[in-house]
């Protein structure tokens, strides 16, 4: 174990943990959950693999919510590890070591800290390009930017776009063991479409008038599941035969948010179940 700028080997670390995370004003709002746990593990790495290596970590709670996790964090205690609660306000260096100024709230007192190396836990962020990936796919992210699943509680792995589902850090912050049940749902979801010889749809999907659509095109970029595209039809006016653009719906695709309905300027489109002249009739049942 050495240090990233000149090889030594510290004989002091300090874990910092809640960098960027937790924090509405300068990082994300989130707790990136792994943090805690790894800290402690590399605090009993440094202890363990350096002779008369000393650990500290600077926290704002230790969050240990998984099975067993509570009793390595206290086994990290025991080793030696010197848990300070308290956020580090200031690092600088003096010489070839880093003095750490934070304040031990426990205590009630500010303390000084010199180290040889200081590690950041910083806040666990989406992949780069993740949020294009969801544009393509066509299902959308939350406002930390990972993948938003249908239902937090109900359906934690699937998306609102049909035959794709979430597992791992994708669909935000977690650990091994949390992956490793949801990638499990996941596969048990897709075996589930695949023993089957026909796909169930939602029944309420939107439709195409062809008559009315005048094949502006403008419904197409707004629907987010791409399930409308442009066909061509031939149709017979004042004698003659012409063709013309119009909307086609994919109704297997389709997940029935009825965005499209409100797009279309020449009223060509409806969702079934809510048609305009089915809520026109519920307006007019209420008013009665």
């Amino acid at each position: 174990m050495v240090r990233p700028s000149d090889g030594k080997v510290p004989q002091s670390v300090a874990f910092i943990k809640c960098v960027g995370s937790r924090d509405d004003v300068k990082g994300k709002s989130y707790c990136s959950r792994a943090c805690c746990m790894y800290t402690a593990k590399h605090a009993m790495q440094v202890m363990e693999k350096i002779p008369d290596g000393q650990a500290y970590v600077f926290y704002m709670d230790v969050r240990t919510a998984g099975k067993t996790y509570e009793e390595f964090y206290q086994r990290s205690v025991a080793r030696g590890a010197q848990y300070i609660r308290g956020r580090v306000s200031k690092i600088y260096p003096r010489g070839d070591r880093l003095v750490l100024k934070s304040e031990d709230t426990l205590l009630g007192m500010p303390i000084e800290v010199e180290v040889d190396m200081v590690v950041l836990a910083t806040a666990m962020v989406p992949a780069a390009g993740s949020a294009e990936m969801a544009k393509m796919v066509g299902f959308s992210t939350d406002k930390d930017g990972f993948f938003q699943e249908a239902h937090p509680k109900l359906q934690p792995v699937e998306t609102f776009t049909g035959g794709v589902y979430l597992a791992g850090a994708c669909q935000g912050p977690k650990d091994i063991p949390d992956t490793v049940a949801q990638a499990s749902a996941a596969a048990v979801k897709v075996c589930g479409l695949f023993s089957k010889s026909e796909l169930a749809t939602q029944p309420m999907v939107s439709e195409v008038d062809p008559a009315k659509c005048s094949g502006c095109q403008f419904c197409v970029p707004i629907c987010p599941y791409k399930a409308i595209s442009m066909v061509s039809r031939q149709e017979w006016v004042h004698g003659h035969k012409v063709e013309r653009e119009v909307a086609q719906i994919n109704e297997g695709l389709c997940q029935g948010c009825g965005a499209c309905v409100g797009a279309c300027r020449s009223g060509a489109l409806n969702l079934r179940g809510f048609t305009d002249e089915q809520i026109v009739a519920e307006v007019d049942a209420l008013c009665l």
